[in-house]
């Protein structure tokens, strides 16, 4: 982003503090009301959320098929959070100006260039999302395609199908989980069976806009960039993520099965690979891709779009997958040398020893007696 569209995204920054100044009484108002409603409820979440609030009966034999907790209402979702009806109004309130954030934004950069926006909720809103995630997200089954964010599965079980495929696809989804919005989540739990009013509130709670830290009234707000999305450092969205693909790896694994393609799904890297790698086959699956990543609202990253056929070195999620699951070459002779190092001059400091310990564990998931041999001579080492 230039200097100058920089400075036209702050100034219209401020002129949305303005105009949130200038709307802040109505809001208060709406909130006092908020706060008169009935102790179960929450009738009044913020503009353009509250819709589905007034709806507080669950399907109960939905949920119980499901193994989730109960829930009808605002109270109810309050005590599985173990927190009261003040707290969980505060947490769930959305305001496009906030003079208040439940988000630590930062920023890191990406192995291939740019930066990527983490926000880390503030413990509070951690710990409820902990408990959302422990108990409602850990019970819901992700497809078999799923590979990332699951127990038992890795990195590995995502690039072993792939292994000696004569050609190997793989797809990026464009901001995987920007794409996913506040009515996708709450869609995703009021078909789990859950009323509007625990819906919406689950929904708010996994979900922030990205923002930008403003001057209102001289006092620091922060102004909403979009709506709410699935924020990156939540503990709730890798599983929301699995769930709201679910019918995207219904569409992709059908049409793969049927037409002689492996798939597999690591977040947002789609993998595909199959023993026959004529030009139109691939043609034909890239349309494909496309037209159901569009349909379920996602988007096709072109920029990382990758087609390798035999002969080359095939790579799924960073491990090679030509012969059998193994590490580039170039990456295995570089640690052995600084494994050899270590061991005869020491750690640098604590974080090079468990940046290295961290590796060898890794390899030794793919390459398990030579990660096995590095670990016991990095351990030796003195921290």
């Amino acid at each position: 982003m230039t200097e100058a569209e920089e400075a036209a995204r702050r100034a219209e920054a401020r002129e949305e503090a303005r105009r949130a100044a200038r709307l802040a009484r109505a809001e208060a108002a709406r909130a006092r009301r908020a706060r008169r409603a009935p102790a179960r409820e929450v009738l009044h979440a913020g503009e353009g959320v509250s819709a589905r609030l007034p709806d507080a009966r669950s399907d109960v034999a939905a949920l119980e098929r499901r193994g989730l907790p109960v829930m009808h209402d605002a109270a109810d979702l309050a005590t599985l959070l173990g927190v009261d009806m003040r707290m969980l109004r505060w947490l769930t309130y959305h305001r496009d100006v906030a003079t208040v954030t439940h988000y630590r934004q930062f920023q890191v950069p990406k192995a291939r260039g740019g930066v990527r926006t983490i926000s880390a909720p503030r413990p509070a809103l951690r710990a409820a999302q902990q408990a959302i995630r422990r108990h409602v997200l850990a019970r819901l089954e992700p497809t078999v395609h799923a590979q990332a964010f699951v127990r038992g599965r890795s990195t590995l079980t995502n690039a072993r199908p792939h292994v000696r495929a004569a050609v190997l696809v793989k797809v990026d989804i464009s901001d995987f989980f920007g794409a996913i919005d506040f009515p996708r989540v709450r869609g995703l739990f009021e078909a789990l069976g859950y009323s509007g009013m625990v819906a919406t509130l689950l929904a708010l709670l996994s979900t922030e806009a990205r923002r930008l830290e403003a001057d209102l009234d001289g006092e620091p707000a922060w102004v909403a960039l979009g709506p709410r999305a699935l924020p990156q450092g939540a503990p709730t969205s890798p599983e929301l993520t699995n769930q709201i693909a679910r019918r995207l790896d219904a569409r992709l694994s059908g049409y793969a099965r049927t037409h002689g393609w492996v798939y597999t799904r690591y977040a947002d890297d789609l993998a595909f690979s199959s023993q026959d790698g004529a030009r139109e086959r691939v043609g034909r699956l890239l349309g494909v891709v496309r037209a159901a990543l569009e349909g379920e609202g996602f988007r096709l990253n072109r920029d990382k779009l990758v087609v390798v056929r035999r002969g080359r070195q095939q790579r799924v999620t960073g491990i090679v997958v030509n012969d059998a699951p193994g590490l580039p070459r170039v990456a295995l002779r570089r640690f052995r040398a600084a494994v050899h190092r270590v061991t005869r001059a020491g750690f640098t400091d604590t974080a090079e020893r468990a940046r290295m310990l961290g590796y060898a564990s890794y390899v030794r998931m793919v390459k398990p007696a030579l990660g096995e041999r590095w670990l016991r001579a990095l351990r030796e080492v003195p921290a």
